[in-house]
């Protein structure tokens, strides 16, 4: 009966006309970024972050997640119309919807991925509400050791587990808590790292690093890969609608997507690409028509793009109950929160009800407001596919150095964002993931502090880490992530050669 009421509170702030305008500009921008492949709500989330400082911290949220929200919905009208995923969830949506879209049956294909992503979005959301306040609960009884070992978790999870190699992710991780421990130590006051620059005595602003590590190095990676010509877009033809066969195959793939994609999405790194595919395998497996699948199945397109926007409300709800972001755009919104003043964890939901609800409540109010621009607005999204990347990329970079630079006025964080950005740039080239340096540098400074408050109970007792019963499950949890994949490949190597 609490949750009723404070979600209701949080109607009554998300359905004021400031509120909904925020939340309508989020949704309609987070589309067009979904739909633009390559440009995903990460990126657009740390270019509004410099322009959002004077906005209300309620108001610039409810803007984040619409902006989250809609690129998971806008990523399937591209994968659909041009076979180019406008976000790496939609990848699996591109093998059916492409060749639905080449078969003339586009407007199905849209329609069952924008009503796909409604209910799954919505049962996600209701789960958010219903399971977050018992997640505080739980969290309120974990110490700085309980939290520290979950910061290792998710440490290890984002870093040696989801990425091609283990070693470069650590190495990413290690680089993000190099930056993140610039500046002065805040007990015993001596300054780490700052080379006598008295510009890094605050530290390095979170905002600059993901600026340049998103706006920055993904134009110029993008713009140093561009192709030359123009991809074929595929003409809409026919109804937009879906047909009653259409919908009798959609259904089930939709909930079997929501209830897959909400709980991979709350696990550290558990993101929205595995359960994409996870669903795509179930649905083959459950189809009656398993022969269809590759060449135009209605269900390779629902159940992946309802588990896309389930996972999307699932990564929310660490984020705000733990402090701990299981995803890129979960991370800059925890720097956006920081910047605030905000810190995310259990005491949240106390101190600052309002705009948790408020974001919360947003939620069902922006998943409807998608489904009202999604299929109506689809000729839009298809011209906005026709920009001309130079353009494109050009305005992103004088966003993102305007932005940068009207943080602080200081020409030292311009270097830093675009030195940043070249940096981010090689990363990407030579497949190294970004993920980590941006956990790293977030959740670093916490672990430290963690740490020594854990140490500081314990008198310097350096076992009770493994003393504490909660504490030692997450970091054998942890060890298992490390060492699990490597044990697992060896032993399927072994059985192989048998």
């Amino acid at each position: 009966m609490d949750t009723l009421a404070a979600l209701a509170g949080g109607f009554a702030t998300a359905l004021t006309p400031t509120h909904l305008m925020f939340a309508f500009i989020g949704c309609f921008l987070g589309t067009a970024v979904g739909v633009l492949p390559g440009i995903g709500p990460a990126l657009t989330v740390a270019l509004l972050l410099p322009i959002t400082f004077q906005v209300p911290a309620t108001s610039a949220f409810i803007l984040f997640a619409g902006v989250y929200y809609g690129a998971m919905y806008g990523g399937s009208t591209t994968s659909i119309l041009l076979n180019t995923p406008g976000e790496s969830a939609t990848i699996i949506t591109a093998l059916e919807g492409h060749k639905m879209a080449r078969a003339g049956r586009a407007g199905p294909a849209l329609a069952t991925a924008a009503i796909g992503s409604f209910v799954a979005g919505t049962i996600a959301t209701g789960a958010l509400t219903f399971a977050a306040p018992v997640v505080v609960e739980l969290a309120l009884k974990l110490g700085p050791a309980e939290y520290f070992s979950l910061m290792v978790v998710a440490f290890v999870a984002v870093s040696a587990v989801l990425g091609a190699s283990a070693l470069r992710g650590l190495a990413c991780l290690f680089l993000g808590l190099l930056l993140g421990i610039v500046g002065v130590d805040l007990q015993t006051g001596q300054p780490r790292f700052t080379f006598g620059m008295i510009e890094f005595l605050d530290g390095i602003e979170v905002t600059i690093v993901a600026v340049g590590l998103f706006a920055v190095a993904e134009t110029l990676h993008l713009a140093t890969r561009r192709k030359h010509g123009e991809d074929e877009i595929i003409p809409l033809q026919g109804s937009l609608w879906l047909s009653r066969e259409d919908w009798a195959r959609s259904w089930k793939p939709w909930l079997r997507g929501a209830f897959l994609g909400f709980p991979f999405g709350a696990i550290p790194a558990g993101g929205s690409e595995l359960p994409t595919f996870l669903s795509y395998y179930m649905e083959k497996k459950l189809s009656k028509n398993p022969a269809e699948f590759g060449h135009g199945a209605i269900e390779g397109v629902a159940g992946p793009e309802a588990a896309n926007n389930a996972s999307a409300a699932g990564v929310l709800m660490p984020m705000l109950t733990l402090g701990l972001p299981t995803s890129v755009t979960a991370a800059i919104m925890l720097s956006a929160f920081q910047s605030y003043g905000i810190q995310p964890g259990p005491m949240l939901f106390v101190t600052q009800g309002d705009l948790v609800w408020g974001l919360i409540a947003s939620l069902y109010v922006g998943n409807v407001m998608l489904l009202v621009l999604n299929l109506p607005l689809v000729g839009l999204w298809v011209k906005i596919l026709k920009i001309p990347t130079p353009q494109l990329y050009a305005g992103i970079l004088v966003f993102a150095t305007i932005g940068a630079y009207g943080v602080s006025n200081s020409v030292v964080d311009l270097l830093v964002m675009y030195a940043v950005g070249i940096v981010g740039l090689f990363m990407k080239r030579y497949d190294f993931p970004v993920a980590p340096a941006v956990i790293g540098m977030i959740l670093g400074p916490l672990a430290e502090q963690a740490f020594r408050q854990a140490l500081t109970i314990s008198q310097g007792d350096p076992f009770t880490f493994i003393t504490r019963p909660i504490s030692a499950s997450f970091l054998v949890v942890a060890l298992l992530l490390a060492v699990g994949p490597k044990l697992w490949n060896a032993y399927a190597a072994s059985r192989a050669r048998a």
